[in-house]
């Protein structure tokens, strides 16, 4: 059983429809990467799916329940999401922030816990985070700032967490150890994890499910080494590419045709060895 579906969703921004009569079903247990070219409405569906925009018509079905019909806080405590490019009050520490991801349990009879500390601490331990829990947000390098905003929502000890575009701005070193860490969250913790990527061949690499988006609706839904191939790459992207597996994991390689190679040297495969 899904934790997570769209059903019948129709999405507006600006007054033109995004989708319309969009059906989805998010794999519970594993991780799922929306794919597509810019604008083609990813983002405003990973929010929509946490009841971040509300719909025209349809849906957001949420462990069986209507999402729109559920409080703030009860939504908070089976969903978590991280939106692109969050930002943090000058001043407020790793430790201060994590602490946000627990607001959704509090209240005038419910006061800080012993329970709400264990996940708070069992967060900037999953994170890494533990030894720079009292810097400042605004003083830490763009992974760690990501780790931090990333372990605010563990903190919420949510079965299901979403992140748009959790790797922008971020060098490759920083942006294989972001996905590295979601991607053993995943594996540790059975949790459902729904992202939203521009890379697609860390899409495949990380990704059970990949979700390509064109023309107002789902292209292809599946595993990578299922879906991914150069049609898919032309009609989703506009780009034509070669794929191949890739040499170390196995997974979907996309080499997309352009005119890289240096000045007067052929392509390698048409070099004489």
């Amino acid at each position: 059983m899904s934790t997570l579906k769209a059903n019948k969703l129709t999405l507006s921004y600006g007054g033109a429809n995004i989708f319309e009569d969009l059906n989805l079903t998010i794999p519970e247990g594993k991780i799922s990467v929306f794919i597509g070219s810019n604008g083609c409405g990813k983002s405003t569906l990973l929010r929509s799916m946490a009841r971040l925009l509300k719909p025209q018509s349809g849906s957001v079905i949420l462990n069986g329940a209507d999402i729109a019909r559920l409080s703030t806080k009860e939504v908070a405590k089976q969903l978590a999401i991280l939106p692109q490019g969050p930002t943090a009050p000058e001043g407020l520490t790793v430790l201060q922030l994590v602490k946000q991801g627990r607001y959704p349990y509090q209240s005038w009879l419910q006061q800080w816990s012993k329970e709400d500390e264990r996940c708070v601490q069992q967060a900037l331990h999953a994170t890494g985070m533990t030894e720079l829990a009292e810097r400042t947000v605004d003083s830490l390098s763009g992974g760690q700032r990501q780790r931090a905003w990333i372990a605010m929502t563990l903190a919420q000890d949510t079965d299901t967490i979403l992140l748009d575009e959790p790797t922008t701005y971020l060098d490759l070193t920083h942006q294989i150890e972001v996905l590295d860490l979601l991607f053993e969250l995943n594996q540790s913790e059975r949790r459902t994890i729904v992202m939203v990527l521009h890379d697609i061949n860390l899409a495949c690499r990380y990704a059970h499910n990949i979700v390509a988006i064109r023309n107002q609706a789902v292209y292809a839904q599946g595993q990578p080494e299922h879906i991914i191939n150069a049609e898919l790459i032309e009609k989703v992207f506009h780009l034509k590419s070669h794929i191949i597996p890739d040499p170390i994991y196995g997974t979907p390689l996309c080499i997309p045709h352009g005119k890289g190679h240096r000045a007067g040297e052929a392509p390698l495969e048409a070099v004489a060895l």
